[in-house]
């Protein structure tokens, strides 16, 4: 039997209860690392002991060999949908299919609930006939980016129980710290179909930079680890991979690609080998394979060798493949050749700090403003290339001042540090201000704590007196995770 974090029990009863409020397809959405393959096989446990019939639906064919290790590892009984498999059991109550593998059958079982991994990227047509065959099955999807336009007209309602602030504040994921060096010149590149760059231009650009994103990783992995870290690089395309594999490996880093046209047991060995802590390789180079599905906690480095120009779901599930903890790992480096960050720095910031509150295409439909040459130098510290996070004229990370932002100036090529943890100002309602006072008043009584301290309290949290009347409420999530991060912080100075 699993033992769940908090959140993730939280997330699964909030599944629960939207079934029960007649949400037949919801959404469990939390960041990459989260845990969200631990809450399903929690929820798969619990199916059983009911005797349900359960789908788990992956993506491509290798994650569903890995989410059957998953099963494997809990003793759980399972087939594998696919004819010429070993595993191939179709009387056992637990199911594990591709999305690829449902378009080649000619018909499909009844299950009592399915759960979709990586939902975002796995809405196929058998997905969707499968909806439609079956309108009342439920369905749980599973995704950190739940942007996609299909997700908002097939679900109804989305969990999203933490954020990524919270998991790094908790320690369950580790900080970035970005920095962004000479670009990918992007001026005149004409858009594709699906609003991005145009993926020939944009590999012609990217490797005119191939030398900089090399000396860029090794002065950085030396200066920051005093050696050499495990890495991903996400590249702009097949060519533009194998011509960096190719710079990196004559610098004396042994980086690998891996790509569409390799066959499923290669890329399945690199993986393998990549995973050893004793690999000598250093670094995997893929344009998309890596986006999704990916989970290595001894990733030291995200590399973005390339510029996205619209979906801020890829800039979220690219960054996040190097959120994971692991022991003696206190922070990612995001090494972003692409304008990324200030791309999508505002989306970034409220995904950040506030998770998503409901189904919306518009993260990943909406245009993304180009930010000016003046623009992009007026955003960061001219000392140390932080951003300015808000309107502060005090930098947060080298505690420059800023003096007049229009003399802010930026070397060429030269690497810069983003901050990755600007926080967009929160409105909160009246009611949500009032309430939170009432339970820090609960809270303060179960602690013996003065009324004080929730006056005190209230004010470091909304920078202005409580105007409320002193009603005691119980404290609830919000409050209580509140207080546990100012906690933290007070240790993390005790400690520095």
């Amino acid at each position: 039997m699993l033992i769940l974090r908090p959140y993730q029990d939280k997330s699964k009863e909030m599944l629960r209860q939207g079934f029960r409020e007649s949400h037949i397809r919801q959404i469990l959405c939390a960041s990459t690392g989260a845990g969200k393959s631990v809450i399903m096989l929690s929820m798969i446990e619990s199916a059983l002991e009911k005797g349900s019939r359960i789908l788990f639906i992956c993506e491509r064919r290798i994650l569903v060999e890995q989410f059957s290790a998953h099963l494997d590892s809990l003793k759980i009984d399972h087939g594998i949908l696919m004819a010429k498999h070993w595993r191939f059991r179709p009387d056992r109550k637990v199911q594990v299919a591709s999305a690829q593998t449902l378009e080649r059958m000619e018909s499909i079982p009844m299950f009592d609930i399915v759960f979709i991994d990586e939902a975002h990227a796995c809405m196929r047509k058998s997905v969707v006939n499968l909806f439609n065959i079956f309108p009342s099955m439920r369905v749980v999807g599973a995704t950190a980016t739940p942007f996609s336009p299909k997700l908002a007209g097939h679900f109804t309602n989305v969990v999203n129980v933490v954020t990524m602030r919270e998991l790094v504040d908790d320690g369950h994921l580790v900080p970035f710290r970005a920095f962004a060096a000479k670009e990918i010149n992007t001026d005149g590149l004409k858009t594709a179909f699906d609003g991005e760059f145009e993926k020939e231009g944009l590999e012609t650009r990217a490797r005119q930079i191939t030398g900089d994103v090399v000396s860029d990783y090794i002065r950085l992995s030396t200066e920051i680890f005093g050696e050499l870290r495990k890495g991903i690089v996400f590249t702009s395309g097949i060519a533009h991979g194998a011509d960096l594999a190719a710079k990196f490996n004559e610098a004396g880093v042994n980086a690998v690609q891996i790509s569409s046209n390799d066959d499923d047991e290669y890329k399945a060995d690199v993986l393998k080998d990549f995973k050893r802590p004793d690999s000598d390789i250093k670094l995997v180079l893929s344009s998309e394979i890596l986006e999704r599905g990916f989970d290595q906690g001894d990733i030291y480095f995200v590399i973005l060798a390339k510029a996205i120009k619209k979906s801020f779901s890829k800039f979220v599930q690219m960054i996040g493949r190097g959120a994971r903890p692991h022991p003696g790992k206190e922070v990612c480096i995001v090494q972003d050749h692409g304008n990324n960050w200030l791309r999508f720095n505002e989306l970034w910031s409220e995904l950040y700090s506030s998770g998503v509150k409901e189904l919306s295409p518009e993260p990943d439909k909406a245009q993304k403003k180009e930010p000016t040459p003046k623009e992009k130098e007026a955003a960061k510290c001219p000392k140390c290339g932080a951003l300015w996070a808000g309107n502060s004229d005090v930098c947060a990370h080298c505690g420059m001042v800023r003096v007049r932002r229009n003399e802010v100036t930026v070397t060429p090529g030269e690497m810069l540090e983003l901050d990755t943890t600007a926080v967009k100002k929160e409105k909160f309602s009246s009611e949500y201000k009032e309430q939170f006072y009432q339970e820090l008043l609960g809270y303060a009584r179960t602690k013996n704590y003065s009324e004080g301290w929730a006056y005190h309290k209230y004010k470091e949290r909304f920078k202005i007196a409580p105007a409320w009347k002193k009603q005691h409420a119980e404290p609830g999530l919000d409050v209580l995770r509140w207080i546990k991060s100012r906690a933290i912080a007070f240790h993390n100075r005790r400690a520095a």
